[in-house]
């Protein structure tokens, strides 16, 4: 074949695909699989975009403790990890537990203390805590896993919801 043979690229972009477009798209997906993967989380972190969108909320962001970034290595690790999140209306601090194997124990703080609903989201699971007037939520059996928290205060409060950036709990 000389180079008068080969069809112009413009006329070839036009004609359907064949089993040589196929073998060199198969080719390439092996090369991105190897090279640059999708993250596991990236699908649930999408869902979970896309079902915020619909919604006006407020983003109540992770707030890192630098003390305890600089703490002394130890052969003990915690059992709780304590963890807070804050916007301009509100601070969610979440005590997280171990609760036998594979499962957490997320106890709750609203400061303000208020009375509202907790969602706690994960893949394809919601589940959903009552915070009493005080601000107290639980959650007694909670799979570990990426999650966000999403806050519904009372209708009295007349608040947007707020959603906390995603944790690996």
């Amino acid at each position: 074949m000389n180079i008068s043979e080969i069809p112009a690229w413009e006329s070839l972009a036009d004609e359907p695909m064949d089993s040589v477009d196929a073998e060199i798209l198969a080719r390439t997906a092996v090369l991105y699989e190897r090279l640059d993967p999708v993250p596991a989380d990236l699908v649930d972190q999408l869902r979970f975009a896309i079902s915020l969108e619909a919604l006006e909320f407020e983003l109540a962001v992770l707030v890192v403790d630098a003390d305890r970034l600089l703490s002394v290595r130890t052969e003990q690790t915690s059992t709780v990890q304590t963890l807070t999140f804050t916007c301009d209306a509100l601070t969610i601090m979440v005590n997280v537990g171990s609760e036998g194997p594979g499962h957490k124990r997320i106890d709750g703080w609203l400061a303000p203390g208020s009375a509202g609903r907790v969602e706690l989201h994960q893949s394809n699971r919601v589940l959903t805590a009552d915070a009493d007037p005080d601000g107290r939520f639980a959650f007694p059996t909670v799979e570990p896993g990426l999650t966000r928290f999403v806050v519904r205060l009372a209708p009295e409060d007349r608040h947007a919801p707020v959603a906390t950036t995603m944790v690996e709990i």
